[in-house]
């Protein structure tokens, strides 16, 4: 307390000082009083002092003598006034310490009331310096002081910019949050390089305390991502000091820059939450799984990292935010017996309407012995190709189901061809490089490609087992037509054992006869190779000594000949039609066995024909009678109207479904069948009385003919769809959650993946324009799953929740 003479000659410049002038103190004024002494020791941390101006009887000075003193507190600096204030907005010691500070800092605090006023202070601030942006409901509130409190400390660093404007903060994108609640956002403007987009945002979640604010402010302040290249139990980082979490994300060379991108994502997502490290494995020596990708470190003293195995980015996420899920994880690790687990699995409809996707969560805990398969890159598929003489490319989706399934087949190919020089077996996941599958036009998953150097690609299109992919590889090591020198080589390539490479394999050797001036045919042989290439072997004969061969065989070119099994049967056919599409369908018209063994390879072979189907059903291998009519019935009409099969029900035990469905109750085997299933689906069996030879079923299907049989039963006319409508998966995407963008392109709540998708029938090789938040986040494309890791075979409940919401 003191006079007004001493006051004002205590006056030192720069320093500031809060003063109340009073004559005779009135009972109105000592609440005021008390909550000014109050403030006194909060106002002293910042060098402000507080003092009680007594004011002598008669004084008509400038503050005494005003009428209204009483009622009204002055702010100097050194002798200038700065500021006064009404003695109602000086409450309590919050409104003191928040109105006193706001007043000092009055050039370093921007108040904005308008958007166009805030984005004129962030594209200022972009490329040099970040911006804390903060609301609060009304000035003098102890949020508001908090945030004057931090500017005071930190307005050095950050630009500091408030508002009270509630409009506002729904302006910067912030829908949701009440208008009676303050805020405060982190603005990353130093980052940002492209002034056409708006400043990166992180909402602080805690309410607004000077120790939250700081807090928060450290950890705006860290490394986004810390490489690590030591034991993570020894690493320390501010977030743990803070009493955060550490997220580790495992990487390795081949994969670095992916990972890196991959951290990146992740430590956006968890700014303020989380911290997030890399974790190089070639450079500390983990004594843990392969498989695990990702370890989590707490903050608590005494508990080990844990490492654990994750599908994608948002259970990386869902590990921070959901501390149960670490345990969750972890037992399904640790857990060996998943019988009751699998049975829950099996019986629930979401994954029950898709048979393959239903077998891969069966299968899911199996480890894939992946190292033989190279993993593809966009920096690397290029140079791959160009190492080996053959790469063979899978490309795939990590989470689609066919994608795994085929992937189990491809390691078992691996390790068929392990040592198999000139070839090399690679792969490629869309989901993560989506731009390499683009340029390499794959519009569906999978898709496999095999590259040969100086030549176009060849695509598979056959079945998806590991027998008949492991042939087509090697087959496509071959020329096709492989073209023959001599009648030597010629009649070696009959007998399977020219080239050398394939004499293991058995096949059918198809070689195509030619003179020398029959060019037009030659052309389309060759054409036709091209299009079969790695489904069949095709030799080609056009030397001078062609007739030599053509009477050995009784052919006149231009001729194909067939060998089957090895060479001991040779069967010579006239190329009577020259293009090159009919010689394509007559070749694998002639491929075709004459009585074959259905099984679910060769099937749609069989029913491309489009011919009734004369079906032998057998518990096993049939007799040697049987085989020898249904033979002499296949082979006695060339060309015939009808297939004449049989199928092993020991070796194909999906025909017992198929039985079921053409009769009430299982038929004793076994049973001879007729049925037309692209007209009408009539089913008929013959007499189980008689006995099955060629004579007696000539006989039968004369009655058939005839209209004298009754069908045991018709099938349904129902077309066989998918269980499910497509959709279109780009359309169903998940982006990146929307930061509090001031140029939000679409409201929070409202995320492409809730709005039903606008083309089902867009191909999936077009990619849509980025909105504006994923361009502010500048993240390359981080994709959703975490790359340089083995893929599961499928991913957890997660991966049939994904399936049943598609």
């Amino acid at each position: 307390e003191l006079s007004p003479q001493e006051y004002f000659s205590s006056l030192q410049a720069g320093k500031a000082s809060l003063a109340y002038f009073s004559h005779n103190v009135s009972p109105g004024a000592q609440p005021f009083l008390e909550q000014i002494e109050n403030s006194a020791e909060a106002l002293q941390d910042y060098g402000i002092s507080v003092v009680k101006v007594n004011c002598p009887k008669g004084d008509v000075s400038r503050y005494c003598g005003k009428e209204n003193a009483l009622r009204k507190a002055y702010l100097f600096r050194g002798n200038m006034l700065i500021r006064e204030f009404p003695t109602d907005a000086l409450f309590d010691v919050n409104s003191i310490v928040a109105n006193i500070l706001f007043a000092l800092l009055f050039n370093e605090v921007k108040y904005v009331e308008t958007l166009a006023d805030l984005q004129n202070i962030e594209n200022a601030l972009k490329g040099r310096s970040n911006m804390v942006f903060a609301y609060v409901p009304a000035t003098g509130t102890a949020e508001h002081r908090a945030v004057m409190e931090a500017a005071f400390v930190y307005g050095t660093v950050h630009q500091f910019v408030l508002t009270t404007e509630a409009t506002l903060l729904k302006d910067t994108g912030n829908d949701e949050s009440d208008p009676s609640s303050a805020r405060l956002l982190f603005c990353h403007c130093q980052r940002a390089t492209d002034l056409a987009q708006p400043c990166r945002r992180t909402a602080m979640g805690q309410i607004l305390t000077m120790l939250n604010i700081h807090r928060h402010l450290k950890l705006m302040g860290a490394p986004l991502v810390t490489e690590v290249a030591e034991d993570p139990e020894k690493v320390s980082t501010v977030h743990l000091q803070l009493g955060l979490p550490l997220v580790f994300i495992l990487s390795q060379k081949e994969t670095y820059e992916a990972d890196r991108r991959t951290a990146e994502f992740v430590a956006w997502q968890l700014l303020g939450k989380a911290g997030v490290a890399l974790l190089s494995r070639d450079r500390v020596d983990l004594n843990v799984l392969l498989r695990s990708n990702v370890a989590l470190k707490t903050p608590d003293e005494g508990v080990p990292v844990k490492y654990l195995v994750l599908e994608d980015t948002d259970e990386v996420i869902t590990l921070v935010e959901d501390k149960n899920k670490v345990e969750e994880i972890q037992e399904e690790e640790e857990e060996e017996n998943e019988e009751d687990e699998d049975e829950k699995e099996n019986n629930n409809q979401d994954i029950q309407d898709d048979q393959v996707a239903e077998a891969v969560s069966r299968d899911k805990k199996r480890e894939l012995p992946l190292e033989q398969i190279l993993v593809l890159t966009e920096e690397t598929f290029h140079s791959a190709l160009l190492e080996t003489a053959r790469t063979v490319v899978l490309f795939y989706a990590s989470w689609e189901a066919v994608s795994l399934a085929v992937l189990q087949s491809y390691t078992e190919v691996a390790d068929h061809l392990k040592g198999t020089q000139g070839v090399l077996l690679s792969r490629v996941n869309c989901w993560d490089w989506p731009g390499v599958c683009t340029k390499e036009n794959v519009t569906q998953f999978p898709t496999i490609k095999i590259y040969k150097k100086g030549e176009r690609s060849v695509m598979y299109d056959g079945m998806w087992g590991a027998e008949e992919l492991t042939s087509f590889i090697m087959l496509s090591q071959v020329s096709c037509p492989l073209k023959l020198a001599t009648t030597h080589e010629a009649e070696r390539y009959l007998r399977g054992e020219f080239p050398p490479e394939l004499s293991s394999y058995h096949h059918t050797s198809l070689l195509g006869v030619f003179s020398t001036a029959m060019t037009e045919a030659r052309e389309a042989f060759e054409e036709a190779g091209n299009i079969l290439s790695g489904h069949v072997t095709m030799g080609m004969y056009f030397e001078d000594d062609t007739l030599a061969l053509s009477r050995k065989y009784a052919v006149s070119p231009p001729a194909l000949l067939l060998a089957r099994s090895g060479g001991r049967s040779v069967e010579g056919i006239t190329l009577s039609k020259q293009s090159t599409q009919d010689m394509v369908q007559m070749i694998r018209y002639e491929l075709l066995d004459i009585f074959p063994e259905i099984t679910v390879q060769n099937l749609p072979h069989y029913l491309q024909l489009r011919k009734p189907f004369l079906i032998l059903f057998s518990d096993g291998d049939i007799s040697q009678m049987e085989s020898k009519e249904m033979l002499k019935l296949a082979k006695g009409r060339p060309q015939q109207a009808f297939v004449a099969c049989w199928l092993n029900l020991k070796k194909t035990p999906v025909g017992r479904g198929v039985l079921k469905a053409y009769f009430a109750t299982m038929p004793s085997l076994p049973v001879l069948v007729w049925v037309n299933l692209h007209a009408g689906g009539q089913i008929f069996k013959f007499p189980s009385g008689q006995s099955i030879t060629e004579m007696n079923i000539l006989s039968w299907l004369e009655k058939l003919k005839a209209g004298l049989e009754i069908p045991s039963s018709t099938l349904s006319e129902e077309d066989w769809k998918p269980p499910l409508p497509a959709y279109d998966f780009l359309q169903m995407m998940e982006t990146a959650v929307p930061e509090l963008s001031l140029h939000t392109s679409h409201r929070r709540g409202d995320t492409p993946e809730q709005r039903p998708p606008e083309n089902p029938g867009r191909n999936a090789a077009v990619r849509e324009e980025p909105s504006q938040e994923t361009k502010a986040e500048k993240v390359g494309t981080p994709g959703r799953d975490l790359r340089g890791t083995a893929p599961r075979l499928a991913a957890r409940e997660k991966q049939g929740k994904r399936h049943s919401e598609l």
